[in-house]
């Protein structure tokens, strides 16, 4: 390796997707930025996609944390709460899930059991707010097409059986011209930090990847990273005929896409989880099997990237030294200009356009006291503040226990 990638480590910050739990990744980068760390690339997809663009084009620079924590605020804004009609939610789906898929703990349980009150009522609120959401969407991020059907873009609302989505999630674009400059976010552009986002074409399953050091990062592109079709949102037009989704579906942790688009320098990485590998239990009901398996699924699985990153370093050493030896003895050697031009030209592109090592990596994990599978689509002002914070709080830690210090650019 040579001592120009050495004194050239790019700190990167990869964001997972998942819904509301994204409120977790804004506290993650508050602590990031306030211990000073300068961030090259931040890497992300759906929520995490939508916390990377305001991140690196935000309309404040100094201030991008609090700009940060000022959208998941507003997004929280948006949230409507449901009281009224919370009793007969709580009961409906009490009598669905009760003995048959997700077991709620009894709304009585005994004084004593104090930790079985707490879930309770945390599960309770989840509920309250995913049916809110469902019912009446989230007016900062995204509506249910019964809300915004007079508008000229629905023409198919008449015709459920045709629907190929239910949520509309164009709000987002008015929410986010408070918080991100596109203008900052284009090879041209002297932004320093590096913006990619990923999604994937609908119609042959390949990963799309958008690239601020490769073209101009667009609105299409933020709704295109978010627009996870299970969360009901429609598919989007980024080019002529190439239609994308969320780049969750493919991989929720985008670090095979920060490697592949700066193949050179060294990397320092935090990884934020939103969805933990591991459990200290097995589910205990078909509600929370569901909840671990969606777990499963979205969880980092980089982990054989970083594995194969750290043998093609070894490999890439190893040429390095065969490359040293032969051209040290050319002369005896005896080869002909074309060997010699072949040997140089495959040097060159096997070694110095490749080679980038993770040097160190940091998992940031969002824990789950009472595993719930509404958590994620609940945007409620307690929920959104609770996250922003245990990210906050977490990453502190992670720094402080592996003694991280700031380094210069």
């Amino acid at each position: 390796m040579s001592n120009q990638q050495k004194n050239n480590l790019e700190k990167v910050l990869i964001l997972q997707g998942g819904g509301s739990l994204g409120a977790f990744g804004c506290g993650v980068y508050k602590s990031i930025a306030s211990q000073g760390f300068v961030l090259d690339i931040i890497a992300g997809t759906s929520i995490g996609g939508i916390n990377a663009a305001i991140i690196a084009g935000s309309r404040d620079e100094d201030n991008a944390a609090q700009k940060l924590e000022e959208f998941w605020i507003e997004l929280s804004e948006g949230f409507v709460p449901n009281k009224n009609m919370s009793e007969l939610y709580y009961e409906n789906f009490e009598k669905f899930y009760r003995n048959i898929i997700f077991p709620l703990p009894s709304m009585n349980p005994s004084p004593d059991h104090q930790d079985l009150k707490r879930e309770q009522k945390i599960k309770y609120d989840q509920i309250q707010s995913f049916s809110s959401s469902a019912l009446f969407g989230n007016s900062k991020f995204f509506m249910p097409r019964w809300l915004v059907a007079k508008e000229p873009m629905d023409s198919g609302f008449l015709n459920p059986a045709k629907w190929t989505y239910i949520y509309d999630h164009r709000p987002l674009l008015k929410t986010l011209e408070a918080y991100v400059d596109f203008e900052k976010l284009n090879p041209q552009s002297d932004n320093k930090m590096r913006l990619i986002l990923t999604a994937v074409n609908v119609l042959n399953s390949r990963p799309l990847i958008f690239d601020s050091k490769q073209m101009q990062i667009k609105p299409k592109h933020i709704l295109a990273t978010s627009a996870y079709p299970l969360y009901n949102f429609p598919w989007i037009e980024v080019e002529t005929d190439v239609y994308a989704w969320d780049g969750g579906l493919l991989s929720n942790t985008p670090l095979r896409e920060v490697l592949d688009a700066s193949p050179i320098k060294d990397k320092v990485i935090f990884l934020v989880e939103n969805y933990p590998k591991r459990v200290k239990k097995l589910p205990g009901n078909l509600g929370e099997v569901y909840h671990r398996a969606r777990d499963i699924i979205f969880s980092d699985k980089t982990e054989h990237s970083i594995k194969m990153s750290a043998t093609i370093t070894r490999y890439l050493d190893f040429i390095e030294e065969l490359y040293q030896i032969v051209n040290t003895n050319m002369d005896k050697l005896q080869l002909d200009e074309k060997t010699i031009t072949k040997i140089n030209r495959k040097y060159k592109k096997y070694h110095q356009d490749h080679g980038a090592e993770i040097k160190e990596i940091f998992y940031i994990s969002r824990d789950e006291e009472f595993p719930h599978i509404f958590e994620n689509a609940d945007f409620s002002p307690k929920t959104i503040s609770r996250s922003i914070r245990e990210g906050a709080e977490k990453t502190l830690k992670v720094i402080e226990d592996h003694g991280i210090k700031v380094k210069s650019r």
